[in-house]
């Protein structure tokens, strides 16, 4: 893997500049003494627009000089510009839809440059193993955006499991009950298709989805049932997953796009033998259950973690990226990098493929 970068100013081209952009633009404003945006990529003028609108506004607001990025309607072009050395660029950042992150991560990685993807790294297994031994073989890094692993309630819930304060945990559920009206899968043709999106489980619950290894630990087996049943799309728009982990406990996974009339839950709950924690809220923001049969001083931390969103996207991107900027300058360890993010891929590929052949799967698959 790539060593930190020899330098103290990471130059960054962000790809694709819709919803989730904006977050990350940011980030790296914040994060301005680590980080410079040098060019912006969209195949919508309209959208390059609004984002250098965005970037003169927070600017402004954040009293920062105005560097305007350099723009472009075609990643090929700037991937070009950057091998022939008419741009700098250390790290893109792919806010594309999910099919396109894997042809566009091997691009960057040719071409020497770090990337970073959002969720989900790819939308076929296949797709995601290459993405990783291309960066392997190009010797650059790949950061998997998973910024509700730094949620502060998230944080907390994992010490515990850590420490053991649960003891053997028996039951693990997972929910997340939102609202996606047709009208938000008719805003862009790739939204809910199976070739660059993918539905409920893939594309909305991905991060949820994250926290079934990540928190608890590798599953041994499960079984899925997907369906289609009010959006006009190609995907799911409901799922429901069943699962048994290599430690004994025991879990489902709940997802709907359907919940009327707005977005009511995003949680996870966990019951162990020593204790038992409920993160609820629209998107994990709320601790709503906190018993252990111990005492310890993170007890006291459990209201401070708490905190209001607007948004189920949270507040943790800006944490992301002064980690990932620790990773390339620093050397630190990232939260997430490809072989991480693989291990989300390999739990929604089993799921599909469980739903599809109406089985139960065992898990790790067959690279």
């Amino acid at each position: 893997m790539k060593k930190n970068i020899e330098k103290e100013l990471i130059n960054i081209a962000i790809i694709g500049c819709g919803r989730i952009s904006k977050n990350h633009i940011k980030s790296i404003l914040i994060e301005q003494k680590r980080s410079r945006l040098v060019a912006i990529c969209d195949t919508s003028n309209e959208r390059l627009l609004s984002s250098i609108e965005l970037i003169k506004s927070l600017s402004k607001e954040k009293d920062i000089l105005y560097n305007p990025p350099k723009q472009f309607l075609n990643y090929s072009e700037l991937i070009e510009e950057v091998t022939t050395k008419k741009i700098n660029v250390d790290l893109v950042v792919l806010t594309t839809p999910s099919g396109m992150h894997f042809s566009q991560t091997k691009l960057a990685a040719e071409a020497g440059i770090n990337i970073c993807t959002e969720k989900p790294m790819a939308v076929k297994w296949e797709h995601g193993l290459e993405m990783i031994n291309s960066c392997k073989k190009n010797n650059v890094r790949l950061f998997v955006v998973k910024q509700n692993r730094l949620n502060k309630t998230v944080q907390l819930v994992k010490k515990q499991i850590d420490k053991g304060r649960f003891g053997k945990i028996a039951l693990v559920t997972i929910n997340v009950f939102w609202q996606r009206p047709q009208a938000y899968y008719d805003q862009d043709e790739w939204r809910g298709t199976k070739e660059l999106d993918g539905g409920a489980l893939m594309n909305q619950a991905s991060h949820y989805v994250d926290f079934i290894d990540w928190l608890i630990g590798p599953i041994d087996y499960l079984s899925a049932t997907t369906s289609t049943i009010s959006r006009s799309i190609e995907s799911e728009d409901t799922a429901v997953i069943q699962m048994k982990w290599r430690n004994g406990a025991l879990g489902t996974m709940a997802v709907t796009m359907l919940a009327y009339p707005r977005n009511i839950e995003g949680s996870i709950t966990i019951l162990g033998e020593k204790g038992s924690v409920k993160i609820g809220g629209k998107a994990v923001n709320k601790i709503e259950l906190w018993e252990f049969s111990d005492n310890s001083e993170d007890d006291l931390l459990v209201e401070d973690s708490n905190y209001e969103t607007t948004s189920v996207y949270g507040f943790g991107h800006q944490a992301y990226w002064a980690n990932m900027l620790d990773a390339l300058l620093n050397n630190k360890k990232a939260i997430c990098e490809g072989n991480d993010g693989l291990k989300s891929l390999e739990l929604l590929i089993a799921s599909y493929k469980s739903s599809y052949e109406k089985k139960i799967i065992k898990l790790p698959l067959k690279s």
